[in-house]
């Protein structure tokens, strides 16, 4: 039988607001700042009436990076993401074979479409429009009985509203398409393919040289505590990066449990694939975009973390604890694992690039380390053909010429102290590869504050930045304080 389809009617899917100076109240933003939303919403507006959703959401995003957490901007961006995300899913897969996409999936543009609404639920709780994208966005990630509890809320405010109404039939069809949709003709589930460690059915099952099967995953968490099989107690000599799965068994398990093995995939894809929003954290220091540097994990907790994050996205988090608080920090900066070499006593040895910075929502303990719900952080750019925008580009490009010049002089005096420090001229070259261009100021700032070595709460406080001309400042300030005696990082 067929999937069910969640194909969304257009007159479910509500409609655009167009920004307003009434929309201001307090704490309006001033005249000039409100110019920029105001033509960003409206270049934004104009893109979605065009159908072309996704130059809309970038206009919405600039919006929001000047005015975060306003109602008409989220109510826009949530519904330019519905509409990308209902056009991936029923775009024909022999489309790819002439024209491919690239980007994000329909799943994630999903996600960030519920994002929103939720985020504007809680700004406009008693109007109908976050209800009616809330659902939407619930449907098209097939969470159908929580989008009927959302309709029936939505519906308790305006009884007569038609995109609700819409939308909860097409929740019916989809109750009809999935009925009668049982494991005919399957054998009875037993726990002889249960893994004895977590009780779960198998997954990705491993069966040791003593003969026990375990999760992939279970097994080689129990192992970060000690190389012994966690039934028998007999020493093994395997490690994650070398030990195959059961073929056999695998398959025996996907083809008889089809329904129970997809939710144990869905589980474990959840632990390795967090989503646009969530990050594991590696709790160590305050690192920024655009610095490079070595790094071992020899925790338990943290080569688990590990292992979940090279079979995802190898990225992850990496944040301090405030010492003021006692609790991690609110700013944190994501990083990417380029090389991940096991070593035979079961730590690992990383090389670490940091990428972009995050602000920590909400962060909680899941397997002995952290996760954490985010959102990422960019500094507020002038818009383009303002004067603003080019006194920035030429400040960047004279701090990218002092910069490259300080690197010569730094380089020349590294050479003729090499042999009391060999690893300056090193970090030097390290340093000078990671340089961005200075077509992006917001990156090239960070990376001219990596030149000089910062304390960890003068590093935080960069992160915490949205102003590029200071962040630029600060970093000529480091240099000259470098040519004035400090040591190289």
């Amino acid at each position: 039988m067929a999937e069910p389809s969640s194909s969304l009617p257009m007159d479910s899917l509500g409609d655009i607001d167009d920004y307003i100076w009434a929309n201001e109240g307090e704490g309006s933003l001033p005249w000039d700042m409100f110019s920029h939303v105001f033509e960003f919403v409206q270049k934004g507006n104009q893109a979605f009436r065009d159908s072309h959703f996704e130059e809309a959401i970038k206009y919405y995003s600039r919006a929001n990076n000047i005015k975060p957490g306003d109602p008409v901007i989220l109510n826009n961006r949530s519904a330019a993401y519905i509409r990308v995300s209902q056009y991936l899913k029923d775009r024909p897969p022999s489309a790819s074979e002439y024209r491919p996409l690239n980007g994000l999936d329909p799943t994630i543009h999903a996600e960030l479409a519920l994002k929103d609404a939720e985020k504007l639920m809680d700004l406009c709780s008693k109007s109908v429009k976050p209800y009616i994208l809330k659902a939407n966005a619930l449907i098209l990630l097939e969470k159908y009985d929580m989008a009927k509890d959302i309709i029936l809320s939505g519906l308790q405010i305006d009884p007569l509203s038609n995109p609700l109404q819409a939308s909860l039939q097409t929740l019916e069809r989809i109750a009809v398409s999935m009925m009668g949709r049982g494991r005919q003709g399957l054998p009875d589930r037993t726990d002889d393919f249960d893994c004895t460690l977590c009780l779960k059915l198998l997954y990705e099952p491993i069966t040791t040289p003593c003969g026990h099967s375990f999760c992939r995953s279970c097994l080689f968490q129990s192992m970060d505590r000690g190389n012994k099989c966690p039934l028998c107690r007999t020493v093994l000599f395997i490690s994650s990066r070398t030990c195959a799965i059961s073929v056999t068994l695998s398959n025996i398990i996907q083809k008889n449990f089809p329904e129970e093995y997809a939710e144990r995939k869905s589980e474990n894809d959840g632990l390795t694939n967090l989503g646009v929003d969530l990050m594991p954290l590696f709790v160590m220091d305050v690192v920024i975009p655009c610095q490079k540097f070595p790094l071992h994990i020899f925790e338990p907790r943290y080569r688990l973390m590990v292992r979940r994050v090279m079979e995802g996205n190898h990225r992850m988090g990496m944040v301090i604890v405030d010492s003021t608080t006692g609790s991690v920090a609110d700013f944190a900066c994501e990083v990417e694992i380029t090389e991940c070499e096991p070593l035979p006593d079961g730590r690992f040895y990383l090389e670490i690039e940091s990428r972009r910075r995050f602000r920590i929502i909400r962060s909680w303990d899941q397997d002995g380390y952290r996760v954490a719900e985010i959102e990422w952080v960019s500094d507020v750019i002038p818009p383009e053909g303002t004067r603003e925008l080019a006194e920035l580009q030429e400040m960047t490009n004279n701090a990218a010429d002092y910069a490259r010049s300080w690197i010569r002089r730094a380089k020349e005096a590294s050479r003729r102290g090499f042999l009391t420090d060999p690893r300056r001229h090193d970090k030097l070259l390290n340093v000078e590869a990671m340089m961005p261009s200075s077509r992006d100021p917001e990156r090239f700032s960070f990376w001219l504050a990596t030149l000089s070595n910062r304390r960890p709460l003068e590093r935080l406080e960069l992160l915490q930045m949205t102003d590029t001309s200071e962040r630029i400042r600060r970093g000529l300030v480091y240099l000259k304080a470098e040519e004035q005696g400090c040591q190289m990082q």
